[in-house]
């Protein structure tokens, strides 16, 4: 119970960072201020991870920046709840890549919470003008945290979790201010709104998440992990209606729900196909 409890808890926390990232972008330059949150997540001690271990951790962190990239200029375009809803299918889509990855069987579960999902986005998408390219970055991101958590659960566990996530987030960072000195998004934050954001998103929702998640899921089941993770969506639609004014009404919240009957269908096939995964013998890091 207690590690369903911070696993709830780390869900609120993502839900409610929607709403402060949508804020803060609209003042500040979006892959500064992702870089910057990554640079704050970044403090840790680096283990000894070797060197299949370090370029798991890279990939991994490229792929967790290119999401929150993808995520982040999404939530720009389109509405809070919608941004949750439609992140809510990297669970979804966990099992296809594992399918199409590691020959791993989709059961008839996650056939059916994938169609059901599918339709939903398509609901969602065209419910109000402006919101279908920000839901469809939104779900480009969905889709690499797919591959990103596909790849977590076969690697991380075999080195050190704070040092793993430690090169993740620098990775992260790196590729993110890579792309920030690209695009001339170099300047100074200002103001509470950005900074508060940086703060929450930098410390409670990247850094201390993702440790209480290894914490968590040594103590719990990988269903009820996953179960778990999919009330980030709903915690982002309650954010966005008490916090952001986000009215989407009776048609977007029909795709909403069809989206979450979507997750919640697909859960058991995505949790059994990355427990397998991590019972694999991990050949590559050794």
């Amino acid at each position: 119970m207690p590690a369903l409890i911070v696993l709830v808890g780390v869900t609120a926390v993502w839900g409610v960072t929607f709403v402060q990232v949508k804020d803060a972008v609209a003042l500040y330059p979006l892959f500064a201020f992702l870089a910057l949150r990554f640079a704050i997540a970044g403090g840790g001690r680096l283990g000894s991870l070797g060197r299949s271990g370090a370029t798991a951790a890279v990939v991994a962190g490229s792929l967790l920046g290119a999401g929150y990239a993808f995520q982040t200029a999404g939530l720009e375009r389109t509405s809070v709840s919608s941004t949750g809803f439609v992140t809510g299918m990297y669970v979804v889509l966990t099992p296809v890549l594992a399918l199409a990855l590691y020959r791993d069987r989709l059961g008839s579960g996650a056939v059916l919470g994938v169609v059901l999902a599918t339709v939903g986005l398509a609901v969602l998408a065209g419910v109000h003008r402006g919101s279908a390219s920000g839901d469809l970055l939104v779900l480009a991101a969905a889709a690499v945290y797919s591959l990103q958590i596909v790849l977590m659960e076969r690697f991380a566990p075999a080195y050190d979790a704070i040092a793993f996530t430690l090169v993740e987030m620098l990775a992260a960072f790196a590729g993110l201010t890579a792309v920030a000195l690209a695009a001339g998004q170099v300047e100074v934050p200002h103001g509470w709104t950005v900074w508060g954001a940086l703060l929450v998103t930098g410390v409670f929702a990247s850094a201390l998440a993702f440790l209480a998640q290894t914490w968590a899921q040594r103590r719990t089941s990988a269903t009820r992990t996953a179960l778990a993770f999919s009330l980030e969506p709903v915690w982002a639609a309650f954010f966005g209606f008490t916090l952001a004014g986000d009215r989407l009404g009776v048609t977007a919240y029909v795709g909403c729900l069809l989206i979450m009957a979507g997750i919640v269908v697909a859960e058991p096939a995505a949790a059994s196909t990355l427990a397998r995964l991590v019972r694999r013998p991990r050949a590559a890091a050794s």
